[in-house]
């Protein structure tokens, strides 16, 4: 696993409502957006600015507020489609299935700043700089999509730039800023989870793969339990009770990149690619497991944070989230 990137300060974005987002984050998933979206706003932003401010966008983290699933009530959820206009000659559009979410979320930046031209590094300089900073970025997440949905700025609640600070001091500032993400859940990743279901998998069946602990992490399992032994007069009595492998926590499965399908193909080799320019790779949807963990639970805001690495050699491009890493850290300790 690559290193987090080491920020010196934080953007905080708070109570962004996103509406119409796209609810189907993988071809085996649904729910809220993939945190592949979110990474993509960022490295977005960073390129719109185009070195406007001295700025780099490492890691994004995102704690949820509030969400509405457009999907219809009952056991079995079906997704509310919209309905499309009539074509050229009159007849009714084909229906092509669209999941959608609204979303009121915070986004925390790691950033860093840095010296140019003469110039202070900008998140070390005073705090209206920074809030006018703050501000103009924001106002730039308002004019573009997260995950396909339309951003909307609660002027309510200010963005903030905020230097990170050391040591002590930096658990303390951490404290603080987790209070106003109450109340929310923020999304962190527990491969460690994964790993250690596989390996209780295979003490009971040496074939079991990382699929079916994905899969049995990812569902209510219905397991038979013997309420009654047998006796001469009646048989045994079995009760089907719903079981979660892990008890406690709000496990979810997400994707988390992308793993390549063949070699990198030169740019323009691919015909109808979006971008001859580019080199192209043909890649699927890589999985794992993340927990919604309200924020006064997590120690450092590094926890939160997601970053990207690429491997072309291996065919991996993949977001990591060092909250397991850290969590068993804290636990040797």
């Amino acid at each position: 696993m690559s290193e987090l990137p080491s920020s010196n300060g934080l953007l905080i974005v708070p109570h962004l409502r996103v509406q119409n987002a796209n609810a189907i984050s993988s071809p085996l998933t649904w729910g809220f957006p993939a945190i592949s979206a979110f990474i993509g706003l960022m490295q977005a932003v960073e390129r719109k600015l185009e070195g406007r401010f001295a700025l780099i966008f490492d890691s994004v983290g995102v704690v949820c507020h509030s969400h509405d699933a457009q999907v219809t009530g009952g056991y079995q959820r079906a997704l509310r489609l919209t309905r499309n206009p009539v074509n050229e000659r009159g007849e009714t559009a084909a229906i092509v299935e669209e999941g959608r979410i609204h979303l009121d979320i915070t986004l925390i930046f790691g950033v860093s700043g840095y010296s140019e031209d003469g110039q202070p590094d900008p998140v070390q300089g005073d705090w209206q700089k920074r809030r006018t900073i703050a501000a103009e970025i924001a106002n730039l997440l308002g004019s573009m999509r997260i995950a396909g949905g339309s951003v909307f700025l609660d002027p309510q609640h200010q963005p903030v730039l905020e230097p990170l600070a050391q040591g002590e001091e930096r658990s303390k500032q951490f404290r603080r800023l987790r209070r106003r993400w109450l109340p929310g859940f923020a999304l962190v990743s527990r491969d460690d989870l994964l790993q250690n279901h596989l390996q209780q998998l295979r003490g009971e069946n040496a074939s079991a793969d990382l699929l079916d602990a994905w899969l049995d992490l990812s569902r209510l399992n219905l397991r038979a339990q013997e309420a009654r032994p047998a006796s001469e007069s009646q048989p045994a009595k079995v009760e089907w009770r719903a079981q979660r492998v892990v008890p406690n926590g709000w496990l979810v499965p997400i994707p988390v990149g992308y793993g390549a399908l063949g070699p990198l193909q030169a740019a323009g080799s691919v015909a109808n690619a979006r971008d001859g320019q580019t080199p192209l790779c043909f890649v699927e949807s890589l999985y794992s497991i993340g927990q919604w963990l309200s924020p006064h639970r997590l120690r450092d805001v590094d926890d939160l944070l997601w970053y990207t690495s690429a491997d072309p050699q291996a065919g991996l491009y993949r977001c990591h989230n060092l909250y397991s890493q850290n969590l068993c850290t804290d636990d040797m300790e």
